[in-house]
């Protein structure tokens, strides 16, 4: 008997959650062989079958200043998609992330009877938690990533599944540094820096020159240190390499990486990376890790005051402490930041103690993520069978 055609919306701002959903869609198609997306989604999306309605581009922008900056054009994109799907209702909606964009457009498709799946929590934990009762009116079901996260929504009526995260699936729970050395050709006694200053354009243009200094002074205590700088796209490549013509660093030992960003984590021995989804990705390569960030000030004096917690990063949230250094705004100068990477270099004890904490986060973390999430949404989609083991 042929299986019923079942169509999905969704939508995934930026590139960590065109990844997201590309995994999860893989083992909704298993489930579910008839099944179509149509939304907006990055290439990963594209390749599982996803139809795309707009560019992913246009949604991944940051911080109150950018997001105005692109306000009436995002605005646009939400009512054009509303529309489009009032016109062609799907069987279900799922809003990968982006909680400003997808929970107005949930909250519309929601009242207008087409159920709603929220994949990635946002940070109520952390700031704005008044967000839930919006939540609780726009989200039929919501997916969490971090196991802290549930009881929050179930002590609001929300329901919810841990899904655990994608990535403690996908990264190993025992990464090899000498053979990935050996494997780029660096090496294995040499002191190793993995720079990752974001990937958004705004985040290396911040950034770039900070990392750049922050080398030089490295490099005039270990004069052998080597820099990894993995850059997402042709555009931050062209930016941070900007940057380095612009202060006459070409001549530095910085090896910029199209790409390969794991590859620069396992193979080093500490970590300066810009704050977000990235610093997981450290953690759970078990690498201590200096957290920095620069956004516009106007953007930083309207979101830190909303902060509940001390911390950013998602490795000191996790843990509940401080952990690994946070180096923001005004804090995040070259001496800094370069003392700061140097206090890992000579402390073993410190690192040894940061990699059996993170092995038990990477443990919590691990729950079959794309499985678990494709389970929960297949009851939304009237099916009978259950997503295959």
């Amino acid at each position: 008997m042929t299986q019923p055609v079942k169509v999905i919306g969704i939508v995934a701002g930026e590139a960590s959650g065109d990844l997201l959903a590309s995994h999860m869609m893989e083992e909704l198609k298993r489930a579910v062989p008839s099944v179509k997306f149509i939304g907006i989604g990055g290439p990963k999306m594209q390749a599982v079958g996803m139809e795309v309605l707009f560019p992913q581009e246009k949604l991944a922008v940051r911080g109150y200043v950018e997001v105005l900056r692109h306000y009436c054009e995002i605005m646009g994109i939400r009512r054009k998609l509303r529309a489009y799907f009032y016109a062609h209702p799907p069987d279900l909606f799922i809003g990968i992330d982006a909680p400003d964009f997808n929970l107005d457009l949930e909250l519309k498709l929601k009242e207008h009877g087409i159920p709603t799946v929220h994949y990635i929590s946002p940070s109520i934990w952390a700031w704005r938690g008044e967000r839930i009762h919006k939540i609780k009116r726009a989200v039929s079901h919501m997916l969490a990533l971090f196991p802290f996260e549930s009881p929050l929504y179930e002590q609001a009526g929300v329901p919810v599944t841990y899904v655990g995260h994608p990535l403690a699936d996908m990264l190993p729970e025992v990464p090899n540094r000498n053979a990935m050395r050996e494997q780029i050709r660096l090496p294995v006694q040499s002191k190793v820096f993995a720079f990752l200053p974001g990937s958004r354009q705004s985040e290396v243009r911040n950034l770039a020159l900070i990392f750049i200094d922050t080398a030089r002074i490295i490099l005039q205590k270990l004069p052998e240190a080597i820099f990894l700088v993995p850059l997402a796209t042709s555009e931050t490549r062209r930016i941070f390499e900007e940057a380095l013509r612009r202060c006459e660093g070409q001549d530095l030992p910085i090896r910029i990486q199209f790409g390969h960003a794991h590859d620069a984590i396992i193979a080093a021995d500490v970590v300066l990376v810009a704050s977000g989804t990235a610093t997981l990705e450290v953690a759970l390569l078990k690498r201590p890790m200096v957290i920095t960030y620069k956004m516009p000030a106007l953007s930083y004096w309207l979101l830190k005051p909303k902060a509940y917690q001390p911390y950013f990063g998602l490795p000191n949230i996790l843990a509940g402490k401080f952990v690994v250094p946070e180096l923001f705004q005004d804090d995040a100068t070259p001496e800094n930041l370069a003392q700061a990477l140097l206090n890992w270099l000579s402390n073993q004890q410190a690192v040894t103690e940061l990699e059996a904490r993170f092995t038990d986060m990477h443990a919590t973390l691990r729950q079959g993520n794309a499985h678990k999430a494709a389970q929960a949404i297949v009851s939304y989609l009237g099916m009978q069978q259950e997503v295959s083991k």
